[in-house]
Order: structure tokens, then sequence, then C-alpha cells
């Protein structure tokens, strides 16, 4: 891969989409789980996954892509930790299933780790020369956690701190401690399109008027609104009058301000969708080079606020429906002979030239 044909200028106006090849070279495909999304931070749910001392819950990080076997455990102490689930024997999966406990124990021989991964005990080893070791323990995964948020990363790049920090200081008068998960109001989609036309879909603003009738009429398209950062961006929505929207207190930015919904992306595939209900989180799993599987998390807030406005489950799923089949159209097309590279509208596709830029970035460095 050389640097050229993966560049996309910094001037919009200049710039070149990315080539066709990110969404239809499988070698380019698996190449990705090393330069993106290892070092990349995943959603992982919240801490009340393991809310009480002595609490497991095994895990696998971006199933289906990475398939990275974890487990979240919640030590005497009161901390929380993400672990390799993975025994430093023979490899055997740690623990199979949640609940409590006291240790870790393998059950294929019997080697046992505390609740922070410390190794403990292991039988018929006697005489092995230099054992244990610091091999011998679990491996700890980085954890990022944000409110009661948690995530994870194989080998972060950023550091967690500055790839969170646009949203949690642009956020931090929600008060997140009070955001319960919703179950049943939890989605998953099955895109047959690559994870990326996904990604750089949700931060086209130019699609929508042609797209999306009834979101056009709820969102006052012309104050559709960007902010760029370093690994993320934001979209914020205004509300059309008479629309609803957040009751937005002095010490938030927009205050004064009718917004229907804060859109946030966070490098490669999270997004936090903010409404005054709550936040819905999407992750976009890569599956295939040319299938997706996204889910949507919600956290509910304000039950009052359910049922109304952009971020209601009816016309979310509208719009999600109305979203696969562009996406799935679009991977059709790319796929031509006759498709290489597009241009970018300056002012509604500031996203999508953003997302391609980082993807550049990760991909052109060795």
């Amino acid at each position: 891969m050389s640097n050229e044909s993966f560049e996309v200028r910094e001037d919009i106006r200049e710039a070149q989409t990315l080539p066709k090849s990110v969404y239809t070279d499988p070698a380019l495909f698996e190449t990705m789980k090393e330069s993106i999304f290892a070092p990349s931070w995943q959603f992982l749910g919240d801490s009340d996954r393991v809310k009480v001392p002595g609490q497991i819950c095994p895990d696998t990080l971006l199933e289906g892509y990475l398939d990275e076997p974890i487990l979240l455990t919640r030590d005497n102490s009161d901390t929380v930790h993400c672990l390799a689930n993975v025994c430093t024997h023979r490899g055997h999966l740690v623990a199979e299933c949640g609940g409590n406990q006291r240790t870790l124990r393998c059950r294929y021989h019997g080697r046992r780790f505390g609740l922070d991964g410390t190794f403990q005990f292991m039988p018929e080893f006697e005489g092995v020369k230099d054992f244990p070791s610091e091999k011998d323990n679990l491996p700890r995964l980085p954890l990022g956690e944000w409110g009661k948020f948690l995530f994870a990363s194989l080998a972060p790049q950023p550091a967690f701190e500055e790839w969170i920090a646009p949203m949690r200081e642009r956020m931090a008068w929600l008060p997140l401690e009070n955001f319960h998960y919703s179950p049943e109001r939890t989605r998953e989609y099955l895109v047959r399109a690559n994870w990326a036309l996904y990604v750089e879909n949700y931060l086209d603003a130019l699609h929508i008027p042609f797209v999306h009738n009834e979101l056009n009429e709820q969102l006052d398209y012309q104050n559709y609104r960007f902010e760029l950062f370093r690994h993320s961006n934001m979209i914020l929505g205004t509300a059309s009058p008479d629309e609803a929207h957040f009751d937005l207190p002095p010490a938030c930015s927009e205050y004064g301000q009718s917004i229907a919904a804060y859109y946030f992306w966070l490098f490669p595939n999270i997004m936090f969708n903010f409404y005054p209900w709550g936040v819905s989180v999407n992750v976009v799993r890569p599956i295939e080079i040319g299938l997706t599987k996204v889910v949507f998390l919600r956290y509910v807030w304000d039950n009052k606020r359910l049922g109304v406005g952009v971020g209601d489950d009816r016309a979310v799923d509208r719009v999600e429906r109305e979203d696969e089949a562009v996406v799935e159209a679009t991977q059709r097309g790319v796929q031509s002979r006759f498709y290489q590279r597009g241009r970018y509208s300056p002012q509604r596709e500031v996203g999508t030239h953003h997302f391609h830029r980082l993807l550049a970035e990760h991909l052109t460095t060795p």
C-alpha cells in the first residue's frame, strides 16, 4: 500500500474521496484489524454489568471481527478490571459464564487466578523452574471509564482521555449516573455493506433531504452544524419549530438554543446519539468485506421524553432502514469498474472528509 493511493487532501475543496479498494479489497479489510481496530477504543457497556464485588462477566471485544475473548470483573476492593479471558496455561477460556466468584478457575486444568487476573495456583506443577512468573497472570486490557460507560482497547492509540475529551467536556452537564440501560429498546441491524460506507453515511449531511423526508422536517437542515476534533466529530441537530428539543441548563454551551440531538462519532466505529430522553450508543461491527452488524444500545434518562422528536424509536428505526437501503446500494455501486473516487461537498460532507483523512492516516502509517 502506498501513501499516495490513500491520500485525502486536507483542503476539502481539492480532495478526492478514498479509493474503492477501501470497501472492496478483502486483504485491506484484514489489514484494518491491526492498523485501525486493534488500537481503537471499543464500547463495553456500563459498569452495572459487574455491579458488586465478586461479579464477573465474559464478553468478546468487537465480536465478529477482532473476536478477542475478554472478561470484566469487579474485585473485592471494588475495582473494575478488563482481563484477557484466556488461560495462560493452555489457552482455554477462563470464564464461560457470568456470576459471582471469589476467584477465577479454569475448568480445563484447574489453574486459578484472582479477580484482578493475578496467578494464584496451579495443580501438579511442582518442580517447574521459574514458575510462576509475570507471564502466568492474565493480561489486563487498558480500561477507560466515562461516567458509568466502559471502554477497552488492545493497544490504545490515542490515550483514552484524549479520545473521549471532546464528548466528556461538551456533555459534562448530563447526569450520566442516572442513565439506565434499556434492553427492550436495543436493536441490531445487519447491513450488507462495508463498515466504512456505513460510517461515512452517518457523517454525511448532504443525503438527509434526499433520503430522510421525515427527519428533514424535524431538523433544521440549514443549521445542521459540524464540529471536528482530532479523533472524533460532532453534528449538532437543531430542531425545527415546534419539534421536541432539550431543556438545556445554563452550564451548556448551547443554552437557549432548540437542540434536538447531539450526534457524536468517535473513530473508528462508535456513535453516541444524545436525545432529550437519553442516549443511543451505536456500535458498527465489521463482519465481512460487505457485511456489517450495527447495534443500537439505548440508555434512558428521562422516561417522560420517550416517544417524541428525532430520537423516537419508530423514527430512529425508519431512518436506519432508509440508511441501510442507500448504503447497500452504494456497496453494489462501488464495485463497478466505472467507479474509482469521488469528491466532497465543502458544506455538507466535512464529517465524511474528516473520517476519510483519519482512515488514510492509519492505513499509511507503518
